[in-house]
């Protein structure tokens, strides 16, 4: 579902822009613009090292609608919608709306399960994670080694011959449901809608769920963020995988730039706080913070792109990165209530306290990467 940054580019309307844009020089625009626009949204009260962390702010709305009933971490989030909905817009004005899906369903669904328990136990998708460096959270170093690593051997088992197999068109409508969804739930968050006093739609009294930037300017973002990144293609997991592979490393410019924007910003409204313990909402049980994202990368890598390109994908019209998305949203319904998530370092009294994955949360992970290996290193064509 990829198509590689050196592919020829088709003579569509807008294809100037995927032409500067995919191109790596235009991916570290893109990539600056994330991190600063990320930075700009917490200066504009989303949580701290958070402000745009897509499979957060998916975790988030998987408690709105009464998933987990974690009350820290309910709120619809607009960004997801508006990105969702900025690159449905971008793809049918360029034409590249094509329905399709089929291929292996239920496997995406599982990689989108153990992407989110890995998240969870980091408390970060590969996006925070970059936005966790550029606020100067040391502790994210040892998640961006575990990424890394996951993405290497999701590198390899591509390498063998792992496949899920190819989509097959589908009908129209069945690439609409992602975006309708979209205007609905944007719908109950502009209304405050609620089905009975204190029931779903939930919204957090208190902690990152009770954080957000105005309802208009998170929106704003997303919708921006979406048209560009149906544009450029951008993956924070994509270049990992092609650099490991020996193939291309300009494009981890991109990346590079994500944190490099945020840092700037983060300078200059005074957000920018290093640290290698106590960091906001994140823990440094370097282990498993390691552990922890190794999973989310391997399960990004096998599913074809991190977050925020399976949101593009979705609307695009592909139903497997939907069904990886429903498969990320129950993940964590299913984290939080069966305590597999993490849990943030402390300070009491000066004194700090180590957070952490429980015994739930560690166990979850290594099935999580067993499952993930394991898929990776059978699933073949024909087989």
């Amino acid at each position: 579902m990829n198509r590689p940054a050196s592919s020829p580019v088709p003579k569509t309307p807008g294809g100037w822009a995927r032409r500067v844009l995919a191109h790596w020089s235009g991916l570290v625009v893109v990539g600056l613009l994330i991190g600063a626009g990320a930075s700009l949204l917490e200066w504009l009260g989303n949580p701290p090292n958070m402000g745009l962390c897509i499979a957060c702010f998916e975790r988030d709305i998987a408690g709105a609608v009464g998933l987990h009933r974690f009350a820290p971490a309910q709120y619809l989030r607009p960004e997801i919608f508006g990105i969702l909905l900025g690159a449905f817009a971008a793809a049918l004005l360029v034409r590249e709306y094509r329905p399709c899906g089929g291929s292996a369903p239920l496997a995406r669904f599982a990689l989108g399960f153990f992407a989110m328990v890995g998240v969870l136990v980091f408390m970060g998708c590969p996006w925070r994670l970059l936005l966790r460096l550029g606020g100067g959270d040391g502790t994210a170093l040892a998640g961006l080694a575990g990424l890394v690593a996951g993405v290497a051997g999701g590198g390899v088992c591509f390498r063998r011959g792992y496949t899920l197999g190819r989509p097959e068109a589908a009908p129209m409508l069945m690439g609409l449901v992602a975006p309708v969804t979209a205007v609905l739930m944007l719908a109950l968050a502009a209304t405050g809608f609620s089905f009975e006093p204190g029931g779903a739609i939930f919204d957090s009294a208190k902690g990152p769920g009770a954080m957000h930037a105005p309802f208009v300017a998170a929106l704003g973002a997303g919708l921006v963020l979406g048209v560009l990144l149906q544009r450029s293609r951008f993956c924070t997991v994509g270049p990992f995988r092609k650099a490991t592979g020996g193939r291309d490393v300009r494009l981890l410019g991109g990346v590079a730039a994500v944190i490099v924007g945020a840092m700037a910003v983060n300078l200059v409204v005074g957000q920018f706080q290093p640290g290698m313990a106590g960091m906001p909402m994140a823990h440094s049980d370097h282990l498993w913070n390691f552990l922890a994202m190794a999973l989310t990368g391997l399960a990004f890598c096998l599913a074809g792109g991190c977050p925020g390109r399976q949101l593009v994908l979705c609307a695009e019209g592909h139903t497997d990165a939907a069904v990886f998305i429903l498969g990320s949203i129950v993940g964590a319904g299913v984290a939080h209530a069966w305590l597999f998530a993490a849990t943030p370092d402390a300070i009491t009294d000066g004194s700090l306290t180590v957070g952490g994955p429980g015994l739930y949360g560690k166990v979850a992970v290594a099935v999580g990467l067993a499952f993930c290996l394991a898929l990776g290193l059978t699933a073949r064509a024909g087989e």
